[in-house]
Parts: structure tokens; sequence; C-alpha cells
């Protein structure tokens, strides 16, 4: 095993998604950067709606299969972990997928798997977008 997997194996799940939510965030703020210039409370409305509990664990289920054995280890770590939080405005099924999710981010970042991170993530969001276009268009018609 790689140092720097054995040293990310080592946090606890919910160092991991503490983590990861920085890194998520981060990635999520990036992203809508490249969509262009536009207003920042509209560009902090697009940010609110991807690192919500709910949309976050959308990702985590589209994610999940195509998860490598170390990388399922650690989702599942991080989706059994007991956080002292209540969820806010979320499921308790939503914020446990979601804390999976932000451990496995944290583990990738420790691990240095940068480009596994923007692979998955960046497929599994246009997945949810694309279902979203979907759902959009059904309510309009």
């Amino acid at each position: 095993m790689e140092e720097s997997v054995k040293q990310a194996a080592q946090y606890s799940p919910l160092v991991l998604a503490y983590l990861g939510d920085a890194v998520y965030e981060l990635y999520i703020r990036e992203r809508i950067l490249d969509r262009g210039n536009q207003p920042v409370n509209r560009m902090h409305g697009q940010t609110v709606h991807y690192v919500k509990a709910e949309t976050q664990a959308k990702l985590a289920r589209y994610l999940e299969p195509g998860l490598t054995g170390e990388e399922s280890s650690v989702f599942r770590r991080g989706r059994n972990a007991h956080a002292n939080t209540m969820a806010k405005n979320a499921s308790m099924i939503d914020y446990r997928f979601a804390t999976a999710f932000e451990a496995l981010v944290g583990y990738w970042r420790l691990s240095g798997k940068e480009e596994r991170f923007r692979d998955l993530v960046g497929a599994g969001l246009e997945a949810l977008e694309q279902e979203e276009r979907q759902a959009h268009e059904r309510k309009r018609n």
C-alpha cells in the first residue's frame, strides 16, 4: 500500500469528512467560476445547491458502484460514523451518505488522488445535472 494511502487510512472518517467538506466546496466554487462572471448571490445559490447533504447523497449513490475496494471501505466507514450533530434540512440517511461522500473526498485529497476525485465527481455532477435538466423539462411539458 502506498505511503500516502496508508496515512489517509489512519484518520477517522469524520476527520476525513471535515477535510472533504472543504475540498469539495472549493471544487464546486471553481466549477461555478468556470461558467463565467455572474452575480455573487447567484454563485452562492448554485454552490449551496451542490454542497447540501441531499445533493451530496445523490452524488454518493451515483459514485458508490464504481469505487475500488479501499474507497468502498472509506465510504462505508464514513456512512457508519456517528457524528454528534443533527442533520439540518436533510434526512438522516442523506446526511450519512453525504458524510460518506465527504470522507471519500478527504481520503482522495490525503492520498494524492486529485485526478480520480476530479474524474469521478465531475462525471457524477454531469449525470446529476442531466437528471435535473430532464426533470425540469418534464415539469415544463
